[in-house]
């Protein structure tokens, strides 16, 4: 919006920037919209065959795919027919879930380095990342007997492209589409998720366009009342005011992930999934996301578990606890490996994720250490009130969940200053990422790194 005055901003705001928003918000989704919502209608119709309603969600899933993907979406269709082509020639096997497993990693990496331009492949990567999930948890889930047997061509084209996740997620598991394609009552409880879950997808798509963006320069004037558009000022900019720019970029970054995971339960629920059943009682409880854990966080590894529900789910049941056979340290890299894989050959992603890796670790391992020689509850998780610590609502207690808190939002901070700096001057390539995420840490002193050694330290002197 420019270098304006603040009164100027405050009084552009909300035609300049807030209604554009909106308005380009909902002309992007709408048609999807639709196409949820028709699935949803058309399941409801009595005596429907169970075919017809797995060929319509394919046939909406293909729309939609064409709608955000044009014809680059064949690199999805040709994902979910070679995960088909290795179930099926596997259905007498009992290691579907590996095999399938590494087929999908190794095609994952020769579309990033050899089958298209990586611009229009990070497109699709999302959709990409969920086909993968799909596909390996089915797998797995055949392995151990959840799934009898592999599903037909239609049933699993309709699992794969559940218009409800075929574009921004979630993972859903294949039992949870044969629950939505059965289709449950339309009722009040359905609808008001629906409309929540939208305006609050909405509201964080605004914060993070026209509040992130001017946080400190116009919504807390710490720098005044103009942007610092030159670059010299901003390399002058002193180490405190870094990181408040830092938090900046956090912000806009964060609220643009919880815009999307708000989104996806919009569509989800739409759709007909994404609910509990208690008895007769349906609950519509679909969560993607948990951003009062991510923004005022008890631990890292809170935050992180907080910042994709249903991916954590998935990383949790299909890598972490088959990997904890090599140990608790070796499972985790194994997971941030895997996670890293699924999110594409980013450097700045990877560089993130394997530092996430260290900083949980250590974290929860030095929090387990102070509980036992403090008979404390200071653990990385929140104990259960049953616990048996003697020290539970000490003022030093508070104290040290406190200073860790304060430190996952610290971590958070540096580690997402590498994300949503538009102002920065930064290649597309990898090369000019690389330099990108090292230029940012570097900016704020490698800070978090250093923090991360200093308590391995600490941890390694009381064990």
């Amino acid at each position: 919006m420019g270098a304006l005055s603040r009164q100027k901003f405050f009084e552009e705001l909300p035609l300049g920037c807030l209604l554009p928003t909106a308005q380009q918000g909902l002309l992007q989704v709408w048609q999807l919209l639709i196409m949820c919502l028709a699935c949803r209608l058309l399941w409801r119709i009595g005596h429907l065959p169970t075919y017809i309603k797995h060929l319509s969600t394919i046939a909406c899933g293909f729309y939609t795919l064409y709608l955000f993907f044009e014809l680059h979406m064949v690199w999805v269709v040709l994902l979910s027919l070679l995960c088909y082509l290795i179930l099926f020639l596997c259905r007498h096997s009992n290691t579907r879930g590996p095999f399938l497993s590494i087929t999908v990693l190794i095609y994952l990496l020769l579309g990033e380095l050899h089958m298209m331009d990586m611009n229009s492949w990070h497109k699709m990567r999302g959709s990409q990342m969920v086909v993968a999930m799909k596909a390996i948890s089915l797998a797995f889930d055949l392995d151990k007997g959840t799934v009898e047997k592999v599903p037909s061509p239609v049933e699993f084209m309709g699992y794969i492209y559940f218009v409800g996740t075929v574009i921004f997620g979630p993972w859903i598991s294949f039992s949870s589409y044969r629950e939505a394609v059965e289709s449950k009552e339309i009722s009040v409880s359905w609808l008001v998720k629906v409309i929540s879950s939208w305006i609050k997808s909405q509201v964080c798509l605004v914060i993070s366009n026209c509040v992130a963006p001017y946080l400190f320069p116009y919504f807390i004037p710490v720098f005044g009342d103009k942007l610092q558009k030159n670059k010299k000022r901003r390399k002058n900019r002193g180490f405190f005011a870094r990181w408040l720019m830092g938090y900046q970029h956090r912000m806009g970054f964060f609220y643009s992930n919880y815009f999307v995971s708000y989104l996806s339960e919009t569509t989800t629920t739409l759709s007909g999934a994404g609910f509990t059943e208690e008895k007769d009682h349906l609950k519509w409880d679909l969560s993607m996301a948990n951003p009062i854990n991510v923004e005022f966080p008890r631990s890292m590894s809170e935050a992180v578990i907080s910042w994709n529900l249903p991916m954590s789910q998935w990383l949790n049941i299909y890598v972490f606890k088959k990997a904890l056979k090599f140990g608790t340290f070796q499972a985790i890299l194994i997971t941030y490996t895997t996670s890293t894989l699924l999110h594409g050959l980013s450097f700045h992603i990877a560089a993130v994720l394997f530092s996430l890796a260290f900083l949980t670790y250590i974290e929860y391992e030095l929090r387990k250490k102070l509980s036992i020689m403090l008979n404390a509850c200071v653990l990385s998780k929140r104990c259960p009130s049953d616990c048996k610590h003697q020290n539970k609502k000490a003022f030093w207690v508070y104290f040290i969940n406190g200073a860790f808190s304060v430190l996952a939002v610290l971590h958070f901070t540096y580690l997402a200053s590498v994300f949503g700096s538009s102002d920065d001057d930064t290649d597309s390539d990898e090369d000019g990422m690389a330099n990108h995420t090292i230029y940012k840490w570097s900016e704020l002193n490698w800070t978090s790194h250093w923090l991360t050694f200093g308590l391995w330290v600490v941890y390694r002197i009381i064990m």
